[in-house]
């Protein structure tokens, strides 16, 4: 059997072009731990852009007034809710400090008899505030998970992993209000 010329040519092409362009080694990431994963959760729902968009995204760039605006329902089902963004930043605020101060061993705010208490007490006035207090307690959050030894992340992983997928919950509520607002800029991550 004879082989066509063109055929060796493209053969040795194939065989020797991982020798011609030899690429930098990779360096292996580390293996995930406990710690890696809760932290990567608590950031991706914080202030790091990956699959979805973080609640500091989220709501940026908002004024009082419209973080007070509640979208109306021409249903008999709540759009989303009937919360604003400033009552869903507010409950996240209210629980992520709650559970920290567990978590850290210091006495939390007593739990309310009544959830709709968390979402209820924004005022929008103080709508920088609360900002600002979300990603100060998010970063104590992810502060707390790096320092914390094993033996309390192995302890309060199930906690910690509910908090980040509560507050990717209620950021995916965020968007939504904002989107039906009209205050949402699709090049910030969805469209």
């Amino acid at each position: 059997m004879r082989i066509k010329p063109t055929r060796v040519a493209v053969l040795a092409l194939l065989l020797l072009t991982p020798f011609a362009h030899p690429q930098a080694p990779t360096k292996p990431e580390p293996p995930a731990t406990l710690r890696s994963i809760l932290l990567a959760q608590l950031h991706s729902t914080h202030d790091k852009a990956e699959w979805f968009v973080p609640v500091n995204t989220a709501v940026a760039n908002l004024t009082p007034e419209q973080a007070r605006w509640i979208p109306k329902s021409e249903t008999p089902n709540p759009a989303p809710a009937d919360h604003s963004v400033g009552m869903l930043a507010y409950h996240l605020l209210f629980w992520n400090t709650n559970a920290l101060a567990k978590f850290k061993g210091e006495k939390a705010p007593p739990d309310p008899a009544d959830n709709t208490e968390t979402f209820n007490k924004f005022d929008a006035s103080n709508w920088p505030d609360t900002v600002r207090k979300l990603d100060a307690v998010l970063t104590a959050w992810e502060q707390a998970v790096a320092a914390a030894p094993d033996s309390k992340l192995a302890a309060e992983a199930a906690t910690i992993a509910h908090i980040g997928t509560h507050n990717a919950y209620h950021t995916g509520q965020i968007l939504e209000i904002r989107k039906l607002q009209g205050s949402w800029e699709p090049n910030k991550g969805v469209k």
